[in-house]
């Protein structure tokens, strides 16, 4: 079992004779350190049996780390829990005040009285707080709404677009006739599409549609489509969404054949645990297409 000691230094702790050697845990700018006899137990990761989240991929573990210096500091001791986004150590004050109190400035019953203590941010402001909710990662939850909402985007699959154009397998494309580009539209290859990744306490949902497709045509233009193209039909001869025409064959080329690589724009928003955001990630599909000139025979 874990013994902890709470003490304040006011330079260095000084040689405790014990057998075990101590842990000594100081928050940065601040006199309050907490010595441990003995050695902690692992720390458990967030997630189920084997180590592995609800969302389906590799646990999380939660890392607080002080946003002016970079200083990864524990997540919780006895000052409380640390909270991202003010860098400061957060406690349920327990008894909570009575209602009468000033402190809750007529919030009451809404909301909890909390402890907060600014050792690692300079710029904060120790002391009584009220707050509706308890900051992200409180009480033990594990993880920030932004480190789920990666788990969340990975449950999405994006991936890059289903490449479709008029000139299918060995077939070969003429110079100067439109190359008609489009993508199979599905949740992961256009979107819309969502998921949620949860911990005990927490979840949040992650919502992803594709922006742009930049068509990248070997040929040395690309050419930059706000839409998944439109599939080729009998009779159609210039696409009304998304087309290229070469302008020259794909004769010296490797395997005779232009590399064509399509990249996917995804647009991300996520929200849960009190917070939100927005991402931006990108997914690659690759083809080739063959590339001739028309051959005019004229006899006399």
């Amino acid at each position: 079992m874990l013994t902890a000691l709470a003490i304040a230094v006011s330079a260095a702790v000084p040689f405790l004779p014990i057998a075990v050697p101590p842990t000594v845990t100081c928050a940065p700018n601040t006199t309050f350190c907490v010595i441990e006899v003995e050695r902690p137990p692992t720390p458990v990761e967030v997630g189920g049996p084997g180590g592995e989240s609800d969302s389906g991929g590799d646990a999380i573990r939660r890392k607080c780390i002080v946003s002016s210096t970079g200083q990864e500091v524990p997540c919780e001791g006895p000052l409380g829990w640390f909270n991202d986004s003010d860098d400061c150590y957060w406690r349920k004050t327990d008894p909570q005040p009575p209602a009468t109190d000033a402190i809750w400035a007529g919030h009451y019953p809404t909301g909890a009285i909390y402890s907060v203590a600014c050792g690692t941010n300079p710029d904060g402001a120790d002391g009584w707080v009220w707050s509706a909710a308890a900051p992200p990662g409180y009480g033990g939850t594990g993880v920030t709404p932004a480190q789920l909402a990666q788990q969340a985007l990975a449950r999405l699959a994006l991936a890059g677009p289903a490449i479709r154009m008029t000139i299918q397998g060995s077939e070969m494309g003429l110079v100067g006739i439109p190359v008609w580009l489009w993508t199979e539209v599905g949740p992961t290859t256009w979107g819309p599409n969502s998921a949620t990744a949860a911990v005990p306490g927490l979840s949040v949902t992650a919502t992803a549609q594709a922006r742009q497709i930049v068509w990248d045509m070997g040929d040395g233009r690309s050419e930059t489509c706000k839409n998944p193209g439109t599939p080729y039909f009998v009779g159609g001869v210039t696409s009304p969404t998304c087309q290229h025409i070469y302008e020259q064959s794909s004769a010296g080329q490797p395997s005779e054949a232009f590399p064509v690589t399509a990249t996917t724009t995804w647009d991300v928003t996520w929200t849960g645990g009190g917070a939100s955001g927005a991402l931006t990630v990108q997914r690659q599909s690759s083809a080739t297409v063959r590339i001739g000139e028309m051959q005019v025979l004229v006899t006399q």
